[in-house]
């Protein structure tokens, strides 16, 4: 789990990593909208991956920024009240979601 977070490596990942998925994503959509008014489904159909690869960037990188906090403001930290239960009803242990969850995510493009 990200425990603390230099300000310096935040400010590349949103702008160059994120800007860049958000960039991509814009070019390939324009390419859509062109091969949808051609009725070009080889077209459309030869972009799916990079759409999705570059939304689900944007995406992730969206959820990313939006539950970041600093400790001080209640960030970080093990759950509590009803999340931490469902978490331990479905998992165990917030070490063992924490386990899945990692290894879950290192297998996400983007």
């Amino acid at each position: 789990m990200l425990i603390f977070a230099v300000a310096d490596i935040m400010k590349i990942h949103h702008s160059k990593h994120h800007a860049t998925y958000v960039n991509m994503l814009n070019q390939f959509e324009e390419k859509q909208h062109d091969f949808l008014d051609k009725n070009d489904l080889t077209g459309q159909l030869s972009i799916q991956q990079n759409l999705k690869f570059n939304g689900g960037g944007h995406i992730n990188h969206s959820i990313f920024w939006t539950n970041l906090a600093p400790a001080k403001k209640d960030g970080g930290g093990e759950p509590s009240g009803a999340i931490a239960e469902q978490i331990n009803k479905q998992f165990g242990s917030f070490n063992d979601f924490k386990t899945k969850f990692n290894t879950a995510a290192a297998g996400v493009q983007g």
